[in-house]
C-alpha cells in the first residue's frame, strides 16, 4: 500500500510537474463516466487550409485529435513549418501531447494541381487532355499535366485510367507525342495531385513501379525538413521493401542521434502487400492506405487486407492506422451515411490503434463534426466490445500476442491479471515506451497510464490503443513514483480511493498489484 499526503500545499509542486495530455486525459476521462469508458481508438487527423490556424488545431485537440498529419504532397515546407509550430506552441503552453506526423508524397504517378484552381469537374463523354509538358498558368481548357514523365510512352490506346481509384475514369483514345487523349466514362470531381492508375485488360498495369524509387529526391528534403523541424513520425509511401525502412531509419539515426523519430510504413500497393511482414518488422508502425490500395486491388479484397494488415501488427506489436475514405460524405455534409458509420465501427471492433481523417478534417465543410462522430462511434463500439468480451461471447479471435523475452512476458501477465481481476487500471513506468507499447498490444480492458521522463516518448505513445501518456521525472524508487502519480491522478479525479491498480515498470522488470488509498 502506498500513502498520499491530503495536504494539498505538498500536492500542487507534483502536479505542475507532471505534463499530461489533456486531450486524452481531461476532457474524456471526466466526460466519459470514469477511466473504464475511456477511448482507447486514437484520431489522426490531416491538417489543411481548414485546419491550420490557432483555433482550428486547438479545438481539434480538445476534440479528441492525437496526432495530427502534414500532407507534404499539398502546401509549402514554409506553410507546414507553421503548421507544426503552431502544434508544438499548444502543447508546451495550453498542456497537450499531440504527435505530428509527416507523410511523404512518394512516387506514385499524380496528376498536377490544375492550374491553381481547387477543382475540375470532368463530364461525361468529355474528352481531356493527359500531359507531361510543363504549361504557363492558366491551363488550356480540359488539361490535366501528370508528375511522371514516362506517362505517355507506357499508356496505350484502350487502356483505362482511373482518378482517386475510380472516383472519375477515363478511356485512352489517342496519344500525341508527350499527350495523352482521353474520354470520360465515369464522371466525377477532379481534385489536385490525384492518384492515377491505368488498367489494360482488366488488370493494373504495374511496369512503371520497378522504375520510380520509393523516397524520390524531393521526399529525401521533406525528411531533412521534417528532422529539423521536429516531427515525431515519417509515413513513407508506397514502400516496397524493408531495405527501404531500414535506410530511412538509417539515415535518421545519423541526422538526428539525440532524438528518435518513428518511421511509419505506408501500406498502399501491391509491392507492400508482397513483402508485408517484413516491412512491417522493420519499421515502427503501418498505415492502411485504403484509397490507394483500393486502386491497385479488386475492391471487394481490401477489407480482408486490411483486417490481416491490421493482426499482423498487433502480433508484431506495431501500431497501426486505418485511413482513407472513413468519412468522405463529411467533405460536403454535416453528417455522415449510415455506411460510413458501419465502416468505422468495424475498424474499431479490429482493435486497430488510430482512425485517420483525410480530407474531412484538411479541407472538409466540418471536421470538428468528423472528428466527434469518429470520437462517439469509438466509444460506443468499445464499449460495446468490452460487454462483449466479458461475457466471452464474441471477438475470441483477438488473443494476446506471442511476445518473447522478459518484457513481453511480463506485460502479457499484467494485461490477463488486470482482466481477470476486474483492475481500474494499469499504469506503466516507462523510458523508452517499450513495454508500454507491449501492454496496449494486449489490449486489455482497462485503460493505461503511461509514464515517461521524454516528452518524445509522451507524443509517440499517444499513438497506441488504450494508452493515456504522462511525461514525469521518474526516479529508481518505485513508491516516489506511484506517490506522484497518485496524488496527480487524484487530483484531477482520474482514479479515486479503492481503484485496484496493476502496476508495470522497466526498471524493475516485475508486476505490483496496488489498491489506491
Amino acid at each position: 500500500m502506498v500513502l498520499i499526503s491530503d495536504d494539498p500545499k505538498k500536492n500542487s509542486p507534483v502536479i505542475r510537474s507532471i505534463e499530461v495530455d489533456k486531450a486524452t486525459a481531461e476532457a474524456e476521462l471526466k466526460k466519459e463516466n470514469g477511466i473504464k469508458s475511456t477511448r482507447r481508438t486514437k484520431i489522426v487527423c490531416t491538417i489543411g487550409p481548414r485546419t491550420c490556424e490557432f483555433d482550428d488545431l486547438e479545438s481539434l485537440a480538445i476534440g479528441g485529435m492525437n496526432v495530427v498529419r502534414i500532407n507534404m504532397s499539398h502546401n509549402t515546407r514554409e506553410w507546414h513549418k507553421d503548421v507544426i509550430e503552431r502544434v508544438k506552441w499548444l502543447n508546451e503552453e495550453k498542456g497537450f501531447a499531440v504527435a505530428v506526423m509527416m507523410d511523404t508524397q512518394g512516387t506514385q504517378i499524380n496528376m498536377g494541381d490544375l492550374g491553381g484552381a481547387a477543382s475540375a469537374k470532368a463530364e461525361d463523354g468529355e474528352f481531356w487532355t493527359f500531359s507531361v509538358r510543363a504549361f504557363d498558368s492558366p491551363l488550356p481548357e480540359h488539361t490535366i499535366t501528370v508528375n511522371y514523365d514516362g506517362f505517355a510512352e507506357e499508356v496505350r490506346v484502350g487502356d483505362e485510367l482511373l482518378v482517386d481509384g475510380g472516383m472519375v475514369s477515363f478511356v485512352v483514345t489517342a496519344k500525341i507525342g508527350p499527350d495523352v487523349i482521353c474520354q470520360c466514362t465515369d464522371p466525377g470531381l477532379l481534385l489536385p495531385r490525384a492518384n492515377l492508375t491505368f488498367w489494360r485488360s482488366g488488370s493494373l498495369v504495374q511496369e512503371h513501379n520497378a522504375m520510380l524509387p520509393t523516397i524520390s529526391p524531393k521526399d529525401w528534403l521533406d525528411i531533412d525538413f521534417g528532422i529539423e523541424a521536429g516531427v515525431d513520425f515519417i509515413a513513407v509511401s508506397f514502400v516496397k521493401s524493408a531495405e527501404e525502412i531500414k535506410l530511412l531509419k538509417s539515415y535518421i539515426a545519423e541526422k538526428s542521434p539525440d532524438r528518435n523519430i518513428g518511421v511509419i510504413a505506408k501500406i498502399e500497393s501491391v509491392d507492400s502487400l508482397i513483402n508485408l511482414e517484413e516491412i512491417i518488422e522493420a519499421s515502427d508502425g503501418a498505415m492502411v492506405a485504403r484509397g490507394d490500395l483500393g486502386a491497385q486491388k479488386p475492391l471487394e479484397q481490401v477489407p480482408s487486407v486490411q483486417e490481416n494488415i491490421v493482426r499482423l501488427c498487433k502480433q508484431l506489436n506495431k501500431p497501426v492506422i486505418v485511413a482513407s475514405q472513413l468519412l468522405e460524405s463529411m467533405i460536403e455534409y454535416p453528417i455522415p451515411t449510415r455506411a460510413e458509420v458501419a465502416d468505422v465501427s468495424d475498424v474499431v471492433r479490429q482493435q486497430a490503434d488510430a482512425l485517420m481523417l483525410s480530407g474531412e478534417s484538411a479541407m472538409g465543410q466540418y471536421p470538428e463534426k468528423a472528428l466527434t462522430v469518429l470520437r462517439s462511434v469509438s466509444l460506443r463500439i468499445e464499449k460495446w466490445w468490452r460487454e462483449e468480451k466479458s461475457h466471452e461471447t464474441a471477438h475470441h479471435n483477438f488473443s494476446s500476442p506471442p511476445f518473447v523475452g522478459i518484457s513481453g512476458e511480463i506485460c502479457k501477465a499484467a494485461a490477463k491479471m488486470a482482466n481477470k481481476l476486474e483492475a481500474d487500471a494499469l499504469f506503466v513506468y516507462t523510458k523508452t515506451g517499450e513495454m508500454a507499447s507491449l501492454l496496449s498490444s494486449n489490449r486489455p480492458n482497462c485503460p493505461i497510464f503511461a509514464f515517461t521522463p521524454t516528452s518524445t516518448v509522451q507524443k509517440q505513445l499517444n499513438l497506441l490503443w488504450g494508452l493515456v501518456p504522462f511525461c514525469l521525472e521518474l526516479s529508481d524508487d518505485v513508491e516516489s513514483n506511484l506517490n506522484k502519480t497518485f496524488v496527480l491522478l487524484k487530483a484531477r479525479d482520474m482514479i479515486k480511493s479503492g481503484d485496484l491498480i496493476v502496476v508495470v515498470s522497466d526498471t524493475l522488470q516485475s508486476i505490483q498489484m496496488i489498491r489506491v488509498p
